[in-house]
């Protein structure tokens, strides 16, 4: 199984810190680092410095790393317009030298829309546009060179126009679409993904919409094996309850609660529990890390918890 590091910089975290944490991950032998796209902290508290731009981060992070790859878990479809976003990850993808991969979704966090000011429209019509964005990225990606490009659709329409610039993938960076729907979000990720993410859900409730996708892929003449499984899941990991403690404490978490909800404990209980998720379908894990600062918790994944899972 593969293990990656998501980020939640909302939760109070510089460009710095990020960095830091992305330098860890590569060093380390993580797959890749990964960050929410998120304006406004989700706990209680002010989360100074306050807010960054997902984009502009990864943008900075294709610079001053080298192997590891980068991506969003995920973005909301309600925070930028389809075309602008595809310059944006197009150029990203570029500085990296293919190392950027989009989660893309419709947004849920209704306070951080408030707070900056962006339009929050009800859910269905969230996933209309989200199904818009979809087409259009990968449109705009996948036209030859010379052509152009142009999409008229009930939210967004474009072009005639260049469709440039190119990502450095071709046809384009891998896209994610994740969720616990069960209608739209399968039918979404059997058109679109090239991996489908089932966010912060027990084991049974992970396997079923992996079935359920599986479906979907079915359904609409795709191969199932042709799209990548995963699951995220908060981390604690620690080797003696001591320090386990700390570890939970820091991010304001009860370590009973991180062992029901999460993966929690010494490194063969969080292995142990990861692997729960490879049984149920899972070949890739996005472990979310809350406190950026604390570097030794990834080295202690990366030599005790990742072997484990081969």
């Amino acid at each position: 199984m593969e293990l990656r590091i998501f980020a939640e910089p909302q939760e109070g975290a510089s460009y710095e810190q990020q960095l830091a944490m992305a330098r860890a991950a590569e060093s380390h032998g993580f797959g890749a680092f990964f960050r929410s796209d998120h304006l406004l902290r989700i706990k209680p508290g002010p989360g100074e410095p306050g807010p960054s731009d997902s984009w502009v981060t990864l943008g900075a992070l294709a610079r001053e790393t080298d192997t590891i790859r980068l991506g969003t878990m995920v973005t909301s479809a309600t925070f930028r317009l389809p075309g602008l976003l595809a310059v944006a990850v197009a150029q990203v993808d570029a500085m990296s030298a293919g190392r950027v991969e989009i989660g893309l979704g419709t947004g849920w966090y209704e306070a951080e829309h408030v707070a900056y000011g962006i339009p929050f429209p009800p859910l269905r019509e969230r996933f209309d546009r989200l199904e818009e964005q979809l087409t259009i990225l990968t449109g705009m990606w996948g036209t030859p060179s010379g052509e152009s490009y142009e999409f008229h659709g009930r939210h967004y329409s474009l072009g005639p126009g260049p469709a440039l610039p190119k990502p450095a993938q071709r046809p384009h960076p891998p896209v994610i679409v994740g969720g616990l729907g069960t209608r739209r979000t399968p039918a979404l990720a059997a058109r679109f993904g090239a991996e489908f993410n089932v966010p912060f859900a027990d084991v049974e409730t992970a396997r079923a919409r992996f079935e359920g996708v599986r479906e979907a892929c079915r359904a609409a003449g795709r191969d199932p094996d042709e799209l990548v499984y995963s699951h995220a899941v908060t981390v604690c990991c620690a080797e003696d309850p001591a320090e386990l403690e700390r570890r939970a404490g820091r991010i304001g978490r009860d370590v009973a609660d991180l062992r029901r909800s999460g993966a929690a404990g010494t490194p063969s209980e969080v292995a142990a529990r990861l692997e729960e998720y490879r049984q149920a379908g899972a070949t890739r894990s996005y472990l979310q890390v809350i406190d950026l600062d604390d570097l030794d918790h990834v080295a202690l994944i990366a030599s005790e918890v990742m072997p484990r899972l081969g």
